[in-house]
């Protein structure tokens, strides 16, 4: 057979490229189809977002300000009134990212192995082919996020909806955290207090009962 023959004729490198390249293809196809069908389950760092969230936005996660709790989930997303340059609030690492990063490792991989690269270099080039493919996934997410954040939406619908806690609020209104919420039709993050006398952790279900002042929402634990 012709892919047989195809198959056998590559070098052992060039196929261990191909297994990694192939599989992740097909699961990002099947992810973004997933995606754009509204069937798409749970991604990266599902805690941190609502359970309805992943079927309609790229799953991301967090790179780091500074330390390691941040390159994994703990992180800040920039709301709209934080929005700037720079790589603040950019997530990573999701499932997404991680097959994103695969599919173009794999495919770069295997180009520069049949080219003769060497195996070094070759592993570099498509290492840092990966990560760019990443970034510009974690790019494009905190896009979105932003112009669904964008807009006139009025935080009083917000009372009564449920969502989850994307960065620790803490007790007693000492500071304010951030939720991700379905506000009037769009998915939104918003800033958050809590009157309780113990910190909300990022990934725990919320229900809005109140607002403070023009922008915060007043959550409790659901």
């Amino acid at each position: 057979m012709f892919i047989l023959d195809w198959w056998n004729s590559l070098s052992f490198i060039s196929q261990v490229f191909y297994l990694i390249a192939i599989p992740s293809t097909l699961l990002l196809l099947v992810q973004t189809a997933m995606t754009f069908l509204g069937l798409g389950g749970e991604g990266g760092d599902a805690s941190d977002l609502p359970d309805d969230l992943s079927a309609d936005l790229p799953d991301e996660l967090d790179l780091p300000d500074a330390d390691a709790d941040g390159l994994f989930g703990s992180g800040d997303i920039e709301s709209p009134a934080d929005a700037g340059g720079g790589l603040d609030g950019l997530r990573l690492f999701t499932l997404q990212g991680i097959v994103a990063f695969f599919v173009v490792f794999g495919w770069l991989g295997a180009a520069l192995d049949t080219m003769g690269i060497p195996l070094a270099l070759t592993l570099l080039i498509a290492a840092v082919g990966g990560f760019g493919m990443m970034f510009l996934l974690a790019f494009l997410t905190r896009a979105v996020f932003r112009l669904r954040s964008d807009g006139t939406a009025d935080n009083r619908n917000a009372i009564g909806v449920s969502g989850k806690v994307h960065l620790t609020i803490p007790p007693s209104r000492t500071g304010s955290g951030k939720v991700h919420i379905l506000l009037q039709g769009s998915y939104t993050e918003r800033e958050a207090v809590t009157d309780d006398n113990q910190p909300i952790p990022t990934g725990c279900e919320v229900v809005v009962i109140g607002l403070s002042g023009q922008t915060d929402l007043v959550v409790r634990r659901k």
